[in-house]
């Protein structure tokens, strides 16, 4: 646990790319005007879940007035809305919203973190920011690889990214790579690979990707994992939610 804190420590100060450094910093300085009374984290935003996370949880990289802002993953933003609710709605979240990084938000066996921690302009990360931000990503999957069981890339650039990742991390990861697919599902060395459509709101908006659809891939890669969810005896006694 204190090497995995220490990571994100690390992370929160890296300055290795000009153009996510300024643009994050410009955003925070700047803001939205439904925030304008918020001091914004305008840094690096780490993972976030515990360190014996049996699931893990990939996206693309924060949003600049969500995680960018608050210094939590997919925290105060519409993609987070779904997908902490997808989580909640599974027995994986204590609570169904994700406002602030101080609003008592617990994930249960599973964390959530992405293959670039800046927020990028027009939310597109270059390839070189892309690979440049990689060696953090090894990092962590090293970290959680003693109880780590299923992950969840969420979108193409999340599992694009991640797959030499997990290379660089030692896994065995075929040749020709695994394609994309929502619901695809790879082995990978006594790891689960799942694929699922990005919970962007161009992806929730348009029906491309239902609550039903999300809730659906979460719940097989949980099960998949050895995670059984919140139960009304858990949360009397206050037990780990993994099997």
């Amino acid at each position: 646990m204190d090497a995995l804190a220490d990571l994100d420590r690390r992370i929160s100060g890296c300055r290795a790319c000009p153009r996510l450094v300024e643009w994050r910093e410009e955003v925070a300085r700047t803001k939205r005007a439904a925030f304008a009374d918020w001091t914004y984290w305008g840094r690096p935003v780490p993972g976030f879940g515990p360190a014996d996370a049996r699931m893990l949880i990939v996206g693309l990289a924060p949003a600049a007035h969500g995680g960018n802002r608050t210094g939590r993953m997919f925290t105060g933003d519409r993609s987070g809305d779904v997908l902490y609710q997808a989580l909640y709605d599974i027995g994986l979240a204590s609570q169904p919203t994700a406002l602030t990084a101080d609003d008592g938000l617990e994930l249960y066996g599973v964390r959530v973190t992405s293959p670039v921690h800046c927020a990028p302009p027009a939310n597109k990360p270059t390839p070189g920011e892309r690979d440049t931000c990689r060696p953090w990503l090894v990092q962590e999957l090293n970290l959680l690889r003693p109880t780590l069981r299923t992950v969840v890339m969420l979108g193409a650039f999340g599992w694009q990214a991640a797959l030499p990742a997990f290379a660089e991390a030692g896994w065995s990861v075929p040749r020709p790579r695994p394609v994309f697919g929502h619901g695809a599902r790879v082995p990978l060395d006594g790891l689960e690979l799942f694929g699922c459509f990005h919970v962007s709101q161009r992806n929730t908006f348009t029906g491309k990707l239902t609550p039903e659809m999300l809730r659906e891939v979460l719940g097989t890669a949980a099960k998949a994992a050895g995670l059984r969810g919140r139960t009304d005896e858990n949360e009397a006694t206050g037990l780990p939610y993994d099997g």
